[in-house]
């Protein structure tokens, strides 16, 4: 894509920042060309921070003109649109530190419950050896990870695998959720939003996040500050359902206020 800023000129001299209205139409042109945006790319292309195209990117959203999504954005009407989870490699020290910091929360005994995700996932493969717990998931990487673990007992819930996330959905896994307690359940989302709550783009992935939440004691929500302030197809939880989220400190000040005005506890890291 050629940028309204990659203009010719003196060259000796820096290329300026461009101007808001600049960045949108880049923004605009290549959503068009491309049918996605990817935020790091179009900042590492107009020479500005991601968090400038973030801010951009929120801009156009609320002017009907786009639908963010995870690391970017994609146009109006593709709410479904989902990436598959072994393609999610944004924001990773970001979600190792989610990850980290929801250690913390473990129980010492017990059982815990970990949704499918890439910040879920994060939190498997740091996972402690000298914990007897019990832990579900509904997705077989989890699994896999924590197979060897010797002090564990690993269940999956069953289920049609669904390729994308490899989360295992529908009969079986609605009812093993309807027969387990567990003291922590971990969850994921694919967008956060004070108005309309948790979504994600697929029905039945939804239905079995919306039962994971009656089989926890505590809920804790892992997700990135990027996925903030979207909306996906499918509701799945209302902020009020939600413990704890953590998330990383590029979470901008006005969302932080937000969440936490709509009664939600947010942990920063």
């Amino acid at each position: 894509m050629t940028s309204p800023v990659d203009q010719p000129g003196d060259p000796g001299q820096a290329r300026r920042a461009p101007y808001a209205a600049e960045r949108k139409q880049a923004i605009m042109t290549e959503l068009r060309a491309a049918g996605r945006v990817d935020a790091a790319e179009v900042a590492a292309r107009l020479n500005v921070t991601k968090e400038t195209v973030r801010k951009d990117l929120i801009g156009l959203e609320r002017q009907g003109l786009l639908r963010r999504v995870h690391g970017g954005a994609v146009p109006v009407g593709q709410l479904s649109f989902e990436p598959a989870v072994v393609t999610r490699t944004y924001y990773s020290e970001e979600k190792t530190r989610i990850a980290t910091a929801a250690l913390a929360h473990l129980p010492a005994a017990g059982a815990v419950l970990i949704d499918a995700g890439s910040t879920t996932a994060r939190l498997a493969e740091l996972f402690p050896a000298d914990r007897e717990l019990t832990v579900y998931t509904n997705t077989l990487p989890i699994a896999l990870a924590l197979v060897d673990h010797p002090m564990l007992t690993v269940v999956t819930l069953g289920g049609r695998v669904r390729p994308l996330t490899l989360a295992e959905v529908d009969d079986w896994a609605v009812r093993a959720l309807a027969e387990i307690n567990v003291d922590v359940a971990f969850l994921g989302a694919n967008a956060i939003s004070v108005e309309r709550g948790l979504t994600t783009p697929d029905p039945a992935e939804a239905a079995v996040k919306r039962l994971m939440l009656g089989s926890a004691r505590r809920r804790i929500l892992l997700a990135d500050h990027s996925k903030v302030g979207g909306v996906s197809l499918c509701k799945h939880a209302d902020l009020s359902d939600i413990d704890l989220l953590i998330t990383d400190t590029g979470l901008p000040d006005a969302d932080l206020k937000a969440l936490r005005a709509a009664g939600l506890e947010v942990e920063l890291t």
